[in-house]
């Protein structure tokens, strides 16, 4: 997708190098190209949608399914011309690179260009765009030319640890699509709990699907651990997993399977414990952290694993079947008679090599399915199987290592991707997190790139995703507090070239336009920090304090003489002109209030 593009396409672009980009269009991700006309076109309940061709119907379909959600009525779809009409036109392919189009707005009608993901994204845009009540909507005039930078943008879900209905899914997918994110990682299966239906291993359903009781608090709050004593789990029928990936494949989204192996298994041991090392008895797990009970080599675990694969790309059109291969304690190998055996026999260095042996053989089998592995960035200890795309996650290393050896990368480094991290410094003042820091400026600032690679290394870079785990996640709205808006940054890193970023533009301008939008859509967003300026005020010795709200149409209500905020504080109406206080520090706190009366945490300055 990036680097390279046909030579119709430059000159479908070309006009970019000489045209003025539009800095206030509020598009996220930002548009590659965005030029702004005279006036506006006016939707409302008479408004056609000419769509000629199958696949622009079906966009036309999902045009007025999001266009309903949030205005409460559809526009009629036809396929004979008509003045005043929305136009979805995917007829001219040739000239436009997969989820690239042209978006045409003028006084007089709108036309959206591209294949159909192009095509589907133009609409995106345009619901972006879109101001009004639903009896008076207007889109302002203007030209977008988009693309992505990057093919690969996606979100990764832990389901294992905690368990979430088909809605709540869907509800994220119908984000995703809005952000133009086209990839959902589906991790169902863990030590603590396996999520899917496979029908030749029913007891993957009945016992290793359930756990009798989690640990309560952090990991290391109580030792030893509080369990909470209450049965927890649940599993996605076939049908509902093919339910999903049909759901997600209309919204340009492809769900890439995870099943965990050779470590990461002991739900499955629980019912199945033959394919141990011999170290139980087994239980689903209620606790979190890397467990050392790992699959054995031995053929009936091969059986067994693809047999479960067989079933899982029955479901799962995907091209990529991920395999987890990360952390992988090798204890139990080293003492088994059997896996020596192998090591062996098979003239192996040593246990990381037979991890490399063991994913080699999952790789050939899936090759011969014609399809491809995807691994944590662990598979590159012992020797990388040979057509495997690496998912670097311990920093950017594996990834630089596996892109000089040829291979494909998706970045999702921990210090920048990992948003199960607490959203402020002192996680005193979030909800509980698994740890670390991961503001949201840190999320949008990184570039999956790196400088050390050649031009040429550089394009086996695929993208990027987010990952959230979920060992202290239990519900669904903290799902979306953890997500959003976090993940709304991570739509700018893989789509929107570097050099058309920035944080302030980023936060200040259109951020704000697109929480309001996920508020009324219900989704369960953390309100962010608003952007504070202290400054030196006209009068010497005393400060001057800016306050700018990141949700649009919130208020603020602030203190600054250091004592708690909340709704009894004073109402934020513009720049604050603080007293004098012969060089003693204050300290300012607020809250935001949105527009649909939600609270965030309360947040602090220094001033000095």
């Amino acid at each position: 997708m990036k680097n390279f593009l046909p030579l119709v396409l430059l000159v479908f672009f070309g006009s970019m190098a000489n045209a003025q980009l539009a800095n206030d269009v509020s598009i996220i991700p930002k548009p590659a190209f965005a030029e702004k006309g005279t006036g506006a076109f006016t939707i409302n309940k008479n408004t056609k949608i000419i769509a000629k061709s199958n696949d622009a119907k079906k966009v036309a379909g999902l045009f007025n399914y999001f266009l309903n959600k949030k205005y409460g009525f559809m526009l009629k779809v036809g396929n004979n011309t008509t003045p005043g009409a929305i136009v979805l036109d995917t007829s001219p392919t040739s000239k436009f690179l997969p989820e690239s189009y042209q978006l045409k707005i003028t006084n007089n009608g709108i036309n959206i260009s591209g294949e159909r993901s192009g095509v589907f994204y133009g609409v995106q845009s345009l619901l972006q765009l879109i101001d009004g009540t639903k009896n008076h909507l207007t889109v302002p005039a203007m030209t977008i030319r988009d693309q992505p930078n990057f093919a690969y943008r996606g979100l990764m879900l832990d389901v294992s640890r905690h368990f979430f209905e088909v809605d709540e899914l869907k509800k994220i997918l119908d984000v995703m699509a809005y952000l133009k994110l086209n990839r959902f990682h589906w991790h169902l299966t863990d030590d603590q709990g396996w999520r899917l239906e496979i029908k030749k291993y029913p007891k993957l359903t009945t016992i290793s699907a359930w756990r009798d009781s989690s640990i309560i608090g952090g990991y290391n709050d109580f030792k030893p651990f509080i369990y909470d004593g209450k049965k927890t789990g649940g599993f996605y029928t076939q049908d509902q997993a093919r339910d999903i990936v049909k759901y997600a494949a209309e919204r340009n989204i492809v769900v890439i399977p995870e099943i965990e192996m050779p470590g990461h298994c002991t739900a499955v041991l629980a019912a199945y414990p033959e394919l141990g090392n011999g170290s139980g008895p087994y239980h689903v797990a209620g606790y979190w952290g890397v467990l050392h009970t790992i699959y054995n080599p031995g053929a009936p675990t091969f059986e067994f694993l693809e047999n479960v694969l067989k079933e899982v790309m029955a479901i799962f059109p995907s091209k990529y079947i991920h395999i987890g291969g990360d952390e992988v304690p090798k204890d139990e190998w080293k003492t088994s008679a059997l896996a020596q055996k192998i090591i062996a026999d098979n003239h192996l260095k040593d246990e990381d090599a037979l991890q490399s042996w063991f994913i080699n053989k999952i790789e050939k089998f899936l090759n011969q399915n014609g399809r491809n592995l995807i691994g944590w960035d662990e598979i590159l200890e012992g020797g990388l199987a040979p057509n495997a795309t690496v998912m670097s996650w311990r920093g950017e290393q594996g990834g630089i290592q596996a892109a000089k050896e040829s291979h494909h990368v998706i970045m999702t480094p921990g210090p920048y991707m990992y948003i199960d991290k607490a959203q402020a410094k002192d996680n005193k003042t979030e909800p509980l997190s698994i740890g670390g820091f991961l503001p949201l400026n840190t999320v949008y600032n990184y570039h999956p790139v790196p400088e050390v690679l050649t031009p040429e290394q550089q394009k086996y870079i695929l993208g990027v995703q987010a990952n959230l785990w979920t060992e202290y996640i239990p519900t669904n709205k903290k799902v979306e507090y953890m997500v959003f808006p976090r993940l709304v940054a991570v739509a700018e890193v893989g789509w929107t070239r570097p050099e058309n970023k920035n944080f302030d533009d980023f936060s200040k301008k259109r951020l704000p336009k697109v929480l309001l939008n996920l508020e009324k859509s219900g989704i369960n967003y953390r309100v962010p920090e608003a952007d504070v300026v202290i400054e030196n005020a006209a009068q010497t010795g005393r400060k001057k304090i800016t306050l700018t709200p990141l949700v649009a149409g919130s208020k603020i209500y602030y203190t600054i003489d250091g004592h708690k905020a909340d709704n009894t504080g004073e109402l934020y109406s513009g720049p604050i002109i603080t007293p004098f206080t012969g060089g003693r520090p204050l300290t300012l706190r607020y809250i935001i209030v949105t527009p649909g009366n939600r609270t965030s945490n309360e947040f602090s300055a220094d001033i000095k």
